[in-house]
């Protein structure tokens, strides 16, 4: 069955579903964040509809953005309403609202044949009660065996605590997840579905590391940020806190942006913060450089007016704390600072989701910057190992001052296939020295970390 403007891949996984349904009702997709997981859901839904084999239909998903979205893209493409009103096709929820729907709500499983559509299904944990969070035990005890057809989708099918995830089945001993479709960020790319990204890490090479006790002062040197870690008091939130941290990588992105809205005028820039303070930190920062932003984090008054009125400005950028994650479709957004204090893999790849959605023919690159920390250079490793076939470059750093050598730089490694596979390394000083910030670590004793001018960037650029 052919549905108009229907991506390959997407008629593909229907195909695949509507085969899978005639023996087994529970099907699980995973597709790279961006690729159009909302929309396959919603066609897959018409078809069966128009089979006659379903009744109605019912989404689930972790925010009450991702459940606009739903009903939005369900109602173009049903012609009929998501909101579960009268005359409605269905509803879409949150999974928070799961375990205050009355018995009368369920009971529309026993009643109608019901598709249910469960988004980023990796938030429901459990295949049994003792093993399941809350919203994987109301799917186990009142959708499992009751809704006619199920339709699970995430773009990072794991979780961080390794519990099972709700619905999915694991291959036997090695207990690998089975997806019934796979859609990959490999493929994505390649289809022209998905930015192609480039990852960069931002290290120095000479961090000062002063510890004051009573009238005494002991000054370390370390060689990199992760020896800094490693070997001192110094967290990674400390660092993400710091003044010169902050001014550094925030440049990198206005350069990139800057570079990118000379032929896209209204590309943005999203910055990850760890906290509302660290956020109101990081768009002070911006507003020191002339660059316009808008906050929104969970105490934000209409958070979700802000991002919809973000959504269709030509504002720079947005700074956000859990606002803008899975599932928020910004697609101007190409630019991304990470600063936040979470090293999880799925929720780095959730953010790099959120830039990675593709707008046009030559909207083919999306810019990642974060620290070069060991845990998020792993991540950022693995993403590279999705894709075999691309360039991996250790490039050199220039600040926004000396722009035209990076360039030149960046086009070299783009171009020449002897950099293929290579690594790189350049030392390359900056303009800007960084004066002493206090990091607060300890009652007894303070510490100060300040960076020389010897800094270096990590570009994995995919190309």
């Amino acid at each position: 069955m052919t549905m108009p403007g229907m991506r390959t891949w997407q008629q593909r996984c229907i195909e695949a579903a509507l085969a899978h349904f005639v023996t087994t009702p529970h099907f699980l997709c995973q597709a790279t964040p961006g690729a159009g997981k909302t929309r396959l859901a919603a066609a897959l839904a018409r078809c069966l509809f128009e089979r006659n084999q379903i009744d109605l239909v019912l989404c689930f998903a972790p925010s009450c953005q991702v459940v606009d979205g739903f009903r939005t893209t369900f109602a173009d493409v049903l012609g009929k309403r998501l909101d579960g009103l009268v005359g409605a096709v269905g509803g879409a929820y949150t999974y928070q609202a799961m375990e205050h729907r009355d018995d009368t709500f369920w009971q529309l499983l026993d009643e109608y044949r019901v598709f249910v559509v469960f988004d980023e299904i990796h938030h429901c944990a459990g295949h049994d009660p003792l093993l399941s969070n809350a919203w994987g035990q109301q799917i186990l005890q009142r959708i499992q065996d009751r809704a006619a057809y199920t339709l699970a989708l995430s773009g990072t099918p794991w979780r961080s605590d390794d519990l099972a995830i709700a619905l999915a089945r694991y291959s036997s001993p090695e207990g690998e997840l089975i997806c019934d479709y796979r859609y990959g960020l490999q493929e994505a790319i390649a289809d022209g579905v998905c930015r192609s990204p480039r990852i960069v890490l931002l290290d120095n090479q000479e961090v000062q590391l002063t510890e004051t006790l009573e009238t005494e002062s002991t000054v370390k040197l370390f060689p990199s940020i992760a020896a800094l870690l490693g070997k001192s008091p110094i967290t990674y939130e400390d660092l993400l806190r710091h003044d010169d941290v902050i001014h550094q990588i925030l440049g990198l992105g206005c350069e990139r942006l800057d570079e990118i809205r000379r032929s896209k005028p209204d590309a943005a820039g999203l910055v990850v913060a760890t906290d509302i303070e660290h956020a109101h930190q990081v768009a002070q920062s911006l507003e020191a450089r002339g660059e316009a932003c808008h906050v929104v984090t969970n105490r934000t008054p209409g958070a979700q007016k802000v991002i919809n009125l973000f959504r269709h400005s030509d504002c720079r950028w947005i700074v956000a704390v859990g606002m803008i994650s899975e599932g928020t479709d910004i697609p101007r957004l190409q630019v991304c600072c990470y600063l936040s204090r979470i090293r999880t893999e799925l929720h780095y790849r959730q953010v790099l989701g959120r830039v990675i959605r593709r707008k046009g023919e030559y909207d083919d690159q999306a810019w990642l910057f974060m620290l070069d920390e060991p845990k998020l250079k792993g991540f950022a490793e693995r993403i590279a190992e999705d894709l075999p076939d691309d360039l991996a470059v250790l490039n050199q750093v220039q600040l926004p001052s000396k722009t035209s050598e990076h360039d030149r730089a960046e086009k070299r490694t783009s171009h020449d296939p002897d950099y293929i596979s290579k690594i790189e390394t350049e030392d390359t000083g900056s303009d800007n020295t960084s004066s002493n910030h206090p990091c607060g670590i300890s009652t007894t004793s303070s510490y100060q970390v300040s960076f020389s001018h010897h800094y270096r960037k990590i570009l994995l650029g995919f190309i």
